[in-house]
């Protein structure tokens, strides 16, 4: 890999990305043995620095690392000397003087991994960066869309919801065009941000009319805790209009997949029947998302990057 860490899917080309998916194919079936470590990352100390909260990613984060044969240990910001007044590269450089070889950390501040990387010589692998970027997140959903559908190119996928404050979102219109899907964003125009079709996508207000022969519908949790008040009337009407349920799915194509990053609110983003129904692959994205950041852990730790 060409990289020393991973800061967004915008740093990276096609090839990275397909590098990557191609190792978390190789990584999967050490989940799926009965002794899950290897040696690949022997020696090595990982950090998970959060400062917001998270479980699927820290959690995956930690076990990916210790399938790898990693030592890991977690930094809760609510118990450290942040809330003392240390400040972000005073406390990333105190963790390298105490000799950690990666940093995965999730930050409110928009290019805070940018900041890191710049001070520390340890491995940077952004986990959530405010509303910019979640590139794993991106990375474990192309996974799975290549896993169940065979490729990307050419597929449609449409992305439902809160766009405006969703970093999953911009990390997926990055990865998904750089593959050679088409990319339908859909929701309110209050949560559409301003000149987004500039990346490339298409965006619509009528979700029933963007799911059309959709190939994979992804919706996005409604962020209550980063908006302001009168983006929408109410949670139940947002999803009388877009919510994802079985009319929407009756326009898309049969095999249509349906995803979300998690967590859901059932009966805002989508209904309870269609988490658990048989389009769903919810709970694969989980798994897919140890496998790829196996892969990341295992990648931007080899000898030789640049």
């Amino acid at each position: 890999m060409r990289l020393k860490n991973l800061l967004g899917i915008r740093d990276l080309d096609t090839e990275d990305i397909l590098q990557i998916l191609d190792t978390a194919v190789l990584m999967k079936p050490i989940m799926e043995t009965k002794n899950k470590r290897t040696n690949y990352l022997l020696g090595k100390i990982m950090v998970t620095l959060f400062y917001e909260p998270s479980t699927r990613t820290r959690v995956s984060f930690e076990l990916a690392a210790k399938y790898l044969g990693a030592t890991t240990t977690n930094i809760s910001t609510s118990a450290s000397s942040v809330v003392k007044g240390e400040t972000l590269i005073d406390t990333a450089r105190t963790l390298q003087a105490m000799g950690v070889d990666i940093v995965v950390m999730r930050h409110p501040m928009t290019a805070a991994h940018r900041l890191l990387a710049r001070h520390l010589d340890a491995v940077i692998i952004n986990a959530g960066d405010g509303i910019n970027e979640h590139p794993t997140q991106a990375l474990l959903d192309m996974f799975t869309i290549r896993e169940k559908k065979g490729t990307l190119k050419g597929l449609k996928v449409v992305i439902a919801g809160d766009i405006l404050h969703s970093r999953v979102a911009r990390s997926n219109i990055w990865g998904l065009t750089k593959l050679g899907a088409r990319v339908v964003l859909a929701g309110p125009a209050t949560l559409i941000p301003k000149g987004i079709g500039n990346m490339g996508v298409e965006v619509y207000h009528d979700l029933r009319q963007a799911a059309v022969d959709a190939d994979v519908i992804m919706g996005l949790r409604i962020q209550l805790e980063r908006q302001k008040s009168g983006l929408f009337p109410s949670l139940r009407e947002y999803n009388m209009l877009f919510g994802i349920d079985e009319r929407v799915l009756e326009v898309a194509k049969e095999d249509v997949l349906v995803m979300h990053p998690g967590p859901t609110n059932r009966g805002v983003e989508m209904s309870s029947e269609i988490i658990d129904g048989e389009n769903s692959a919810i709970e694969e994205q989980v798994t897919n998302g140890v496998a790829v950041r196996m892969a990341l852990l295992y990648m931007l730790t080899r000898e030789g990057v640049s």
